[in-house]
């Protein structure tokens, strides 16, 4: 996957990416930056990218 494709991404973490930038550029921050920071936000949270399978941060043992 070629840095910067978004397609290995749900909806929902597109739609929350869109929702953070947009916060940034309210606050003065450039273009560029509002959608790097915007991302990495959604990669913190969820681990970025499709995840497959429920219970999947369950440890074993």
């Amino acid at each position: 996957m070629p840095r910067g494709d978004k397609s290995k991404y749900t909806e929902k973490q597109k739609r929350q990416a869109e929702h953070i930038e947009n916060g940034y550029k309210k606050k003065g921050v450039s273009e560029d930056e509002a959608e790097k920071r915007a991302w990495a936000t959604v990669n913190k949270e969820s681990g970025g990218g499709k995840k497959s399978g429920s219970g999947r941060k369950r440890k074993s043992g």
